[in-house]
């Protein structure tokens, strides 16, 4: 498929590199794309970059990576007409400009409305769904957990596009754990809080969690 990453963080990169070596066509968007020019020499030399808009034109499936505070204009850079009937796999979490206390991380959604419902909100055309948010980078694609696979909870609102999405997290090496509509990222979300803990605490950042059944 051809994969459009909105994002020029650590997460964009990882995903932009897993997805070529899942083979995949990948452009990586970048507000500046020279920000990103490098990441063919690092990756690999099929990588495409541009802007956000030219990414999300060329992606049949959008990733949005940016920080969550950034989601929104990003989206807005990419345009909605770019977007419209595309699956788009929000890896984005809510995390407030504050410094953790005691190691918990503030977030500036509530319980009662999480990030994705919002994007969702104000790009209806678009097919969200919930992934990748609740662990970090270094584990996302191919984790090694010495045989056992790590669950990824995903959710949104089209029942077709959470099964897309769902196969590729499962030829990444994950076990998916469908938690529903997009009301299920209010639940979703706040475990990166919970993941961040022991980061911050112990500088431990390669855990990933599972359901036992």
């Amino acid at each position: 498929m051809k994969i459009g990453i909105i994002g020029s963080g650590a997460v964009g990169k990882t995903l932009s590199g897993g997805f070529i070596k899942h083979g995949h066509e990948v452009m990586a968007g970048s507000r500046t794309p020279e920000k990103i020019a490098s990441w063919k020499k690092e990756i690999s030399s099929k990588l495409k970059t541009g802007t956000f808009k030219d990414t999300a034109a060329f992606g049949e499936i959008i990733i949005l990576a940016t920080k969550g505070l950034a989601a929104a204009e990003a989206m807005k850079l990419a345009g909605s007409e770019n977007l419209a009937g595309k699956i788009v796999i929000d890896t984005t979490n809510p995390i407030a400009d504050a410094p953790p206390v005691n190691g918990v991380i503030k977030f500036f959604t509530s319980l009662d409305s999480s990030l994705m419902e919002q994007l969702q909100a104000k790009f209806p055309k678009a097919r969200f769904v919930k992934a990748f948010n609740s662990v970090g980078n270094a584990r996302m694609v191919d984790p090694d957990f010495g045989g056992v696979k790590p669950t990824m909870f995903v959710c949104g609102n089209d029942p077709e596009a959470v099964k897309t999405v769902s196969g590729i997290l499962e030829s990444f090496g994950w076990e998916v754990a469908d938690m529903g509509k997009a009301e299920a990222a209010r639940a979703i979300e706040p475990l990166c809080i919970l993941w961040c803990i022991p980061g911050f605490l112990q500088n431990s950042w390669r855990h990933a969690f599972k359901v036992l059944k």
